[in-house]
């Protein structure tokens, strides 16, 4: 992989990402990359790895699932909310597991999903997440559903607004 800390220092634009992605997916060692960035103190290089993993396709991010439990940690740990939203969103991406389903975690995706005060992205991640959860339970399920009928949606964004509908109707599976 010849990939640089310094590479992935500063302000990033789509076409840096996507040269960034390039050099990754010709060295096809994305657990290297990943652990290598995204845990790193400047959080541009942080943000900046884990916008380029979103570049991948399915089959180079399934690469990526004996990390699942590292994104999770990084969700629930980082103080930066660019650095959330990316790493929540690689765990949406790779297969959730009964075994990632930890109180910690479920309840992490059920305040930031309803809190009006969070990113729209960082909410409906937590809500696609916590759906997807929530499904190893019954009952679990059934205070999920709970939760996002309570949402009150004139408080929250048409992105939220509208996989609220989805997952109630039963459209977002």
């Amino acid at each position: 992989m010849n990939i640089s800390r310094e590479q992935l220092k500063g302000s990033y634009s789509e076409g840096e990402a996507m040269d960034t992605y390039r050099k990754l997916q010709a060295s096809g060692d994305f657990i290297t990359f990943a652990h290598a960035f995204i845990y790193d103190e400047d959080y541009q290089v942080a943000r900046n790895a884990l916008w380029v993993l979103t570049k991948s396709s399915s089959k180079e991010m399934s690469t990526l699932q004996p990390m699942m439990q590292e994104f999770i940690d990084l969700a629930l740990s980082t103080g930066n909310s660019s650095v959330r939203r990316l790493s929540l969103h690689a765990v949406e991406r790779l297969s959730l597991t009964e075994e990632f389903l930890t109180t910690e975690f479920l309840d992490f995706c059920l305040d930031h999903m309803v809190d009006p005060n969070e990113y729209p992205g960082i909410q409906t991640l937590c809500m696609k997440i916590g759906l997807r959860l929530s499904r190893f339970y019954p009952e679990l399920h059934e205070e999920f559903i709970r939760s996002v009928e309570s949402i009150e949606v004139e408080y929250y964004k048409p992105a939220v607004r509208g996989l609220r509908q989805r997952i109630l109707s039963g459209k977002y599976k």
